[in-house]
């Protein structure tokens, strides 16, 4: 299972941008997805997530500026991040989770939210 995160980069605060997770050698509609973040120093964190069957879940911590979707035709997990903020700036990473173990991940990319 290959997982590949394209979208990051810098914007200012109160900007938007949109991550994509292209996923390959699995069935993707019957994957459930996550998108995760970890800032410098910090814990991981699981921002948001949805399941084979289109239901999502959002942190807190992002919850009105965050948006998660899926278009299984494409085999595509998207982030879309609006109103974005400096505690926002982190490696954003993609994953497919198993029951067993932590699952598949993607390389990561960098969102920095810094004017």
């Amino acid at each position: 299972v290959h997982l590949v995160e394209l979208g990051g980069g810098l914007v200012q605060p109160g900007g938007s941008l949109r991550l994509s997770c292209v996923v390959s050698g699995t069935i993707f509609s019957l994957n459930d997805m996550r998108w995760y973040r970890q800032a410098p120093g910090k814990q991981r964190e699981l921002v948001a997530s949805i399941t084979s069957g289109g239901s999502t879940e959002v942190a807190d911590s992002v919850k009105g500026r965050f948006t998660i979707s899926r278009d299984n035709a494409k085999n595509t997990v998207y982030l879309q991040m609006d109103s974005l903020k400096p505690e926002d700036t982190a490696v954003y990473t993609c994953n497919a989770p198993r029951a067993v173990g932590s699952g598949f991940w993607g390389q990561g990319t960098q969102v920095t939210v810094s004017s």
